[in-house]
């Protein structure tokens, strides 16, 4: 009898060490981590993306080790779409992925935001045309931003000076002035070449950019600035840092004839657009653990912080990361449910 109850509680320990072993339902014993798959939007072409963030796997996996999580394998993919990586995120097929604010939103009953990316912000960070239009350039900062926001810029055109001269002088402008314009804008899919835009029409005059009678899409930022410096749109729809952006090529390459700081002004600018966002699936098991999310956001905050990891980075456009509040996108939701 003495032999069986001993063979019996070894039995019982022996079940003991075998469940505490066993993988759970994330491929590990929730500090080891068999897989770990990461999704990235096209930002770039998907050799160029899978080249350069190759990098990015082994950063996360010495990060999180240092953070008591040992991950075996981080798999990176690189998205056909937009929304393929938002429905791969969903799905539980990938765990975390790169993906926009408008992906995220589009989503997010199934996804959740974990961090929002950084940019260098802009020294006129208002909605106040004076200032926009004051005659001075509009610069980069030092200072790292979550946000950006978007403008409506006229060109050259003498449809479009004489409104500017209007909004210069303090006045709104009326929706048949507007509508006289003949406009450049990016696909709906945009949010500053678009959404925003088109929510701002919405706000002040209950109008949407598809109610204009003069649209023309661009298929670049570049395509609709050229059209704005030869005449053949009065006005554009863009990111509100374009002119800081494009000024060296106003002249030398788009076809303006003046400086573009002259030739140009704004007569819309809109509220904040939050940046890009690294989301986690709410159906990936390894996301689950709360613990392992709050470790994962702070190696990639950390690894925004150093160099190697900026190398690598600036191939998602990003500059660092600082911790996302959901609320802050509500202005996308509010843009997606004016678009729908």
């Amino acid at each position: 009898m003495k032999t069986i109850r001993i063979l019996a509680a070894a039995l019982f320990m022996g079940s003991l060490l075998l469940t505490g072993c066993s993988s759970t339902p994330s491929g590990g014993d929730g500090k080891n981590i068999a897989e770990l798959k990461i999704a990235i939007s096209p930002y770039q072409d998907a050799d160029t993306m899978k080249t350069h963030t190759a990098p990015l796997g082994k950063m996360i996996q010495s990060k999180m080790k240092e953070k008591g999580y040992n991950i075996k394998k981080v798999t990176l993919s690189v998205g056909t779409s937009y929304n393929a990586v938002g429905e791969a995120l969903s799905a539980g097929s990938a765990d975390m992925g790169f993906i926009s604010g408008a992906t995220y939103v589009l989503y997010d009953k199934d996804i959740s935001v974990l961090l929002t990316a950084l940019r260098n912000g802009i020294d006129k960070d208002t909605t106040d045309l004076q200032k926009w239009n004051d005659g001075t350039p509009e610069k980069f900062t030092d200072d790292l931003t979550q946000y950006y926001r978007s403008c409506i810029m006229v060109g050259p055109s003498p449809k479009g000076q004489a409104l500017l001269q209007k909004v210069k002088s303090g006045q709104k402008p009326t929706w048949q002035e507007l509508n006289d314009l003949t406009w450049s804008v990016m696909s709906p899919a945009s949010a500053s070449g678009y959404m925003y835009p088109s929510l701002w029409l919405k706000e002040q005059y209950g109008k949407k950019i598809s109610d204009l009678s003069h649209v023309v899409q661009a298929d670049s930022y570049t395509t609709s600035l050229a059209r704005l410096a030869s005449g053949q749109v009065d006005v554009l729809v863009a990111y509100s840092h374009i002119r800081a952006n494009m000024a060296k090529n106003w002249q030398t390459k788009l076809g303006g004839t003046q400086d573009i700081w002259e030739q140009t002004g704004m007569i819309a600018i809109t509220d904040k657009i939050f940046n890009d966002t690294v989301s986690v699936s709410n159906n990936s098991k390894i996301m689950q653990d709360e613990g392992f999310r709050k470790a994962l956001g702070e190696s990639l905050i950390e690894i925004g912080k150093t160099k190697e990891g900026i190398e690598v980075l600036k191939t998602i456009g990003h500059k660092g990361y600082d911790w996302a509040d959901r609320a802050n996108y509500d202005g996308e939701r509010q843009v997606q449910q004016l678009l729908k």
